[in-house]
Parts: structure tokens; C-alpha cells; sequence
């Protein structure tokens, strides 16, 4: 038979495909699957979380670049693996088992899935998700890549971490990096070829391609009596500002802490004339966490205060998010924050 970097995914048929995936698909043991129907998954207090994310081709990644950079079915796998990873850490709870549904054109390389499957297994792995079983998932053709992941999970404590327990007087605080992923999005796509890139701006990149979500942080701060948390995906005004909304208080971030996020940013953004500080506060898919604890709380190892949360001043008024006590209007690019 061919090698699998001629093969196309038309060519090998679901069954073939299915015996080059399976293989590659390495997590802890679920109590059955996968193989049958459906798989079955333990939940030793009778309750878990779930979630679910879709990666599209052209909505959410891209094969081919602007700057010549292609992706890699590990980048993807991995990607999809570390989001869904990320919101179940971010309800305090560690992952315990993950199906994934793929749609493939006929023509997609069957050695680009083989490395989906790796980089989706290598996430599991290398980013500490060890409970977690990789129980199977589905196949199907369509005219675009896409990769839907459900993840499950065991909770730290006996609730979960909820977005909406902020109150006024708690501690803002944040796990996690803040604008490498946009950075390194702003590299992607720009026309200068990737291969003239310098190692620091491969790392943003990287960020970009392979987030590193804090996989220990959510169970330890559940523990550590959070009273809100959530992911930061969509950037830390944007998800703060959802917090916000859900808690109904205010959260008010300080720049002068963010001051290093902006630092390892400044040269990268000098060179594409950007600002620093639009993509530590606005930058999504670097899939840290935003939480909020008591005054009285430690911070848990990881986690470093970036704000406060504050009650709702005056009638008429509502859930907002500032910096430095202001609006975030006064800083470029976050228009598409109010909403």
C-alpha cells in the first residue's frame, strides 16, 4: 500500500482511515471505547462537565498563510485539543475523556490527519491532561477541513467555578500569558515571508499554532475559593467583560501590572506598528484563565492579580469592564469589545 503522503483520505475509505487514527489517538484508558457506539466514561460523583469546539478551515485556521506559513494537521489537532482542555479547566475541573468529529474533503491528505491525530494526542499529554481518555469520535466528508471536539470532565471540588460569583471587592486575577496568541496571529498575517522570522517571533507564533492553556491552575484555584473564573479566549476585555455581565459588578484592570505582558510584546508590535497593549487586553486564543477570589484568598502558584472588581456606581449605569478606571474606548482597537 502507499505511504500515507500520497494517500488521500478518498482513496483509503473510512475503515482504513479509522486504522491509521485509532493508533494515534493515546490518552488514559476509558471504560469502554472506543470501538462500539458510544464509549462509557466514568464519573465517580455522579456529575461532570462537558464541552464542545469546532475548528473550521478558513473561520478558525488556515492551511495556507499570507506570510507562506503552512498548518500542520498537528497544529490543528493540538489547538483543538488545548481549547476544549481549557474550558474545562476553567469550570475548576480536570478532563476526563474527548471524542472528535472530523470533516474531510476527499482530497485531504490521509498523512495530514495522521498528524491531527498526533498533535491532538501530544496536547492530552504534554499539557497535563492525564485523566483524560480519547474515548473516539466520528468521520464524515465535506468541502472544507473542519475538527469538533466534545471534552468531559471530573470537578476539584464539589461545585463548579461559575462566571458568575464575582463580587465588589474581589481580587482580578489571571493565569496564564496575555497577546503571544494575537502576536503571533499578526505574524501569520502579514505578507513578509515566515521564513525571515527572528526565534522570538517563531515563539509568538508558536503560541498562536500550539496554546499552552494552564491545565493545573482552575482545579488549584477551585480549591483555593475562586468565586468566578472562566477562559480567556476571546481576549481579556471581551471575557471580562461577559464575567462582568454574569456576575453584575465591574472589573477594573490595571496596565501598570500588565506592563511585562506588553514588554515581551513591543518589539514585535514596534516592527508592525502596532500597539502592545491592544493585544494584551483585546488578544483572544491564548486560552489562560480569568478569575476572581476574595480579598482574604491566596492566590494559587500561577496566578497574578491584574484588577479588582467593583459594584455597579450609580442608577442607569451597568456591568462594565475599565482600565485604570476608564473605559477601554481610550485605547486603539477595542470597538469590537462593546458589544
Amino acid at each position: 500500500m502507499p505511504e500515507s503522503s500520497s494517500l488521500t483520505v478518498g482513496s483509503l475509505g473510512e475503515s482504513g482511515l479509522l486504522a491509521r487514527i485509532l493508533p494515534r489517538l493515546k490518552g488514559a484508558p476509558a471504560l469502554l471505547g472506543p470501538g462500539d457506539d458510544a464509549a462509557l466514561i466514568a464519573a465517580p460523583d455522579g456529575k461532570f462537565v462537558i464541552t464542545v469546539d469546532t475548528l473550521v478551515e478558513n473561520q478558525d485556521f488556515r492551511l495556507h498563510w499570507p506570510s507562506g506559513f503552512e498548518s500542520s494537521g498537528f497544529d490543528v489537532g493540538w489547538k483543538s485539543a488545548a481549547q476544549n482542555l481549557s474550558d474545562i479547566n476553567a469550570m475548576g475541573a480536570y478532563a476526563s475523556s474527548a471524542v472528535i468529529s472530523l470533516t474531510l474533503p476527499h482530497e485531504t491528505p490521509v498523512s495530514w490527519v495522521e498528524d491531527l491525530a498526533e498533535g491532538f494526542s501530544a496536547a492530552v499529554h504534554d499539557l497535563g491532561a492525564s485523566y483524560c481518555a480519547l474515548a473516539g469520535g466520528d468521520l464524515g466528508r465535506g468541502s472544507e477541513l473542519s475538527i469538533t471536539a466534545a471534552v468531559t470532565g471530573t470537578l476539584a471540588t464539589e461545585r463548579p467555578v461559575l462566571r458568575s460569583g464575582a463580587k465588589a471587592g474581589d481580587v482580578v486575577a489571571v493565569s496564564g500569558v496575555l497577546g503571544v496568541a494575537a502576536a503571533g496571529l499578526a505574524l501569520l498575517e502579514e505578507t513578509r515571508s515566515h521564513r525571515e522570522w527572528s526565534e522570538a517571533e517563531r515563539v509568538l507564533v508558536f503560541g498562536q499554532r500550539c496554546p499552552s492553556p494552564p491545565l493545573t491552575a482552575g482545579p488549584e484555584a477551585a480549591r483555593a475559593g475562586a468565586s468566578a473564573m472562566m477562559d480567556l479566549s476571546d481576549g481579556l476585555l471581551k471575557d471580562g467583560l461577559r464575567m462582568a455581565r454574569a456576575s453584575g459588578v465591574c472589573l477594573d484592570f490595571y496596565s501598570s501590572v500588565l506592563s511585562e505582558d506588553v514588554r515581551l510584546l513591543s518589539d514585535v508590535a514596534a516592527r508592525l506598528q502596532k500597539d502592545p497593549m491592544d493585544w494584551v487586553l483585546g488578544g483572544g486564543e491564548d486560552h489562560g484563565l480569568l478569575a476572581t477570589f476574595p480579598p482574604s484568598a491566596i492566590l494559587p502558584a500561577g496566578f497574578r492579580r491584574v484588577g479588582v472588581v467593583k459594584a455597579i456606581a450609580g442608577e442607569g449605569n451597568h456591568a462594565s469592564v475599565f482600565v485604570d478606571g476608564r473605559a477601554p474606548g481610550a485605547y486603539q482597537g477595542f470597538d469590537h469589545f462593546d458589544g
